[in-house]
């Protein structure tokens, strides 16, 4: 009787051992969205310790917020640091301007802040609302790799921008996927930097945005990961959600550059939960929830986790339209907004409620 306690003790230490390590390997794919556009915010501290105490182990922040660094020091949080687009003419027509920045900006915190990624600009079209700016990304993105890469960091923290996926002129079917013939002149250059840098891309990628502007076409379980079957085939590739189908189009299109192989890091995606077309709570959950648990897999055309920022942390009651002030897993007032956690569905009565992992799986 003994010996069987035994076997039975060890062999829930062990499911214990395999159920924390997947845990570990899906929270790894998560980060957030710090965005600060809200007037009744808890302090940038009061922020980054959230973070720390719902295991939230990565962050995109859109500026250098100096409040926010300091308290990033020493949290283990790795970090995607925005350029604002303001800033991109003066880093990319003045080297030093740019050596500045990231003297002030990265090595000032580095490596007490985790620095991974600079994304230099965000949503930049040449053809769309920020057309201004195009002209500056590329150089910009240079100037800063060449302060990083002057101080030997450049294979430790990765220098890109981010893109929106208006940037695709063909995304179906996702084997497809181009990119608009119109912003060609603009990417290419930046593919090829990206190339040469071995740096990912990163791509804004929402499932919402792409349900709301064509819900006759696109099924809200197509969208919310909850469909059934496969919706779309692809040649051989089943499609069964459309966060796949999104991101593989983007794949497609860097490869139909024919410029060279970019990895994709999904710097945002999300759902909001009020003020627009399917904006209910359920539907945000349904998605997050699924979004997190999704990631830790690949799509049909690329294996391997996706390594994704959900936009964002707070509800921001500064941004409009009113459905932007929406997307925040958390509220203002710091009390969580969902009930899943951010390394798998952990709270409650769901810590079991889910499949342990094969060892040929870790």
């Amino acid at each position: 009787m003994i010996t069987g306690n035994r076997n039975v003790m060890a062999s829930l230490l062990l499911l214990f051992a395999l159920f924390t390590v997947n845990l570990r390997l899906t929270s790894a794919q998560i980060g957030v969205c710090y965005g600060m556009m809200g007037n009744n915010l808890p302090s940038q501290r009061e922020a980054i310790d959230l973070c720390k105490s719902n295991n939230i182990k990565r962050m995109r922040l859109y500026d250098p917020n100096q409040a926010a660094l300091e308290a990033l020091r020493n949290s283990g949080i790795e970090l995607m640091l925005g350029v604002p687009n303001s800033d991109l003419q003066n880093i990319a027509t003045n080297n030093d301007i740019a050596i500045q920045w990231v003297q002030k900006n990265v090595l000032n915190f580095y490596p007490s802040v985790k620095i991974k990624y600079i994304a230099v600009g965000n949503e930049v079209n040449p053809v769309g609302g920020s057309s201004q700016f195009a002209k500056f990304v590329l150089p910009a993105i240079q100037n800063i790799y060449q302060a990083i890469r002057a101080k030997n960091l450049h294979d430790q923290i990765k220098v890109s921008t981010a893109i929106d996926m208006t940037m695709i002129g063909t995304s179906y079917p996702p084997s497809k996927g181009s990119f608009r013939s119109d912003v060609r002149s603009y990417l290419d250059p930046i593919i090829g930097y990206l190339v040469y840098a071995n740096a990912p891309l990163f791509a804004n990628i929402y499932s919402y945005f792409s349900y709301k502007d064509n819900p006759k076409d696109i099924s809200l379980q197509y969208a919310l990961f909850t469909s059934p079957n496969v919706v779309v085939w692809d040649g051989s590739r089943g499609y069964q959600n459309l966060f796949d189908a999104l991101l593989d189009s983007l794949h497609a299109a860097i490869d139909n550059t024919g410029i060279g192989f970019v990895k994709v890091v999904v710097s945002e995606s999300g759902w909001p939960s009020d003020g627009g077309f399917a904006t209910t709570y359920d539907n945000a959950r349904v998605y997050l929830d699924n979004l997190i648990r999704h990631v830790k897999g690949g799509t049909p055309m690329r294996s391997g986790p996706i390594e994704t920022y959900i936009f964002g942390l707070f509800d921001e009651n500064q941004k409009n339209p009113e459905l932007e002030k929406h997307f925040g897993v958390f509220y203002p007032n710091k009390q969580k907004k969902y009930p899943f956690g951010f390394q798998g569905k952990i709270d409650g009565t769901n810590l079991f409620n889910v499949s342990f992992p094969l060892k040929s799986d870790i």
